[in-house]
């Protein structure tokens, strides 16, 4: 059974555009607070609560040594959202396979070529 609170809260801090492009940069390897704060125009404070953020629902994690502190992407962070994602498309492609099954059924010609049409108007 999927844990839906996960779920949300991955959802809520993925909606966050700042927060996505934080990832995008820990997806390229770890990096310091300071480094990922660089390219916004925002404040220490600021970048430390989008990162607080993502780590609360386990999308980063981080350690500090003295006063360096370092984030990295946390592996299986996005696999509560995958695994909901991947129940919910399977039944849908499922349906969508048989709906072109009937459709195939359902049609009593094959799809004449061009050439077909072509030799038909002659």
């Amino acid at each position: 059974m999927l844990n839906y609170s996960e779920i949300d809260s991955i959802l809520r801090a993925l909606v966050e555009p700042t927060r996505r492009q934080i990832l995008e940069r820990l997806s390229c390897g770890p990096a310091t607070v300071s480094q990922l704060a660089e390219p916004f125009g925002m404040t220490f404070a600021a970048v430390l609560q989008h990162l607080q953020a993502l780590e609360a629902c386990g999308l980063i994690r981080s350690e500090k040594i003295g006063r360096v502190r370092t984030c990295r992407i946390e592996p299986g962070g996005l696999a509560p959202l995958a695994d909901w994602i991947a129940e919910r498309r399977i039944p849908a492609e499922r349906h969508l396979d048989r709906l072109g099954q009937l459709l195939a059924e359902t049609d009593p010609s094959p799809p004449k070529s061009q050439d077909q049409q072509k030799d038909e108007k002659q």
